[in-house]
């Protein structure tokens, strides 16, 4: 009896093991160049709907997104105090998956501006001579990247 059982379950290992590799990879869903795009737009809404997905990447594994970044890179990612560390991270996000596409290019220009819309919305919670000393320095974040990026 003891050898059937050890038997059969060797059998059912067997099984799953080749149900396991004959089973298809997940593919990547068909529409993860229209969720880069929606998320890599100049428009707050979709800084946002970046952010959250950011926040709750799980969700996204199917996509195969690089969410991984090194911020504003050899530049300070809160200059002068300004905290620009988050618009970074999304350059970068755009940045990466655009390249694995093989879609970057033809969307540089978008990320950037959008970019540089990010770190503006980060100016405008100052005012006066802070927030002129902030958009001066989205400016020239902004022309780093369109230049160097």
């Amino acid at each position: 009896m003891r050898r059937l059982v050890t038997s059969l379950a060797a059998t059912a290992v067997t099984a799953a093991a080749t149900i396991a590799l004959a089973a298809p990879a997940q593919a990547v869903p068909a529409d993860k160049q229209q969720v880069l795009a929606s998320w890599t737009q100049t428009s707050a809404s979709s800084y946002n709907t970046w952010l959250a997905a950011r926040n709750n990447q799980g969700a996204w594994t199917a996509y195969e997104f690089d969410w991984s970044t090194d911020y504003c890179s050899s530049s300070p990612d809160n200059p002068f105090g300004f905290p620009f560390q988050t618009a970074c991270a999304r350059h970068d996000f755009g940045y990466r998956n655009h390249k694995a596409m093989g879609i970057f290019d033809a969307n540089k220009a978008r990320i950037d501006s959008a970019f540089y819309e990010d770190l503006k919305r980060v100016c405008s919670a100052y005012s006066g001579a802070t927030k002129t000393s902030c958009d001066g320095t989205a400016w020239t974040y902004y022309q780093a990247v369109k230049v160097l990026g």
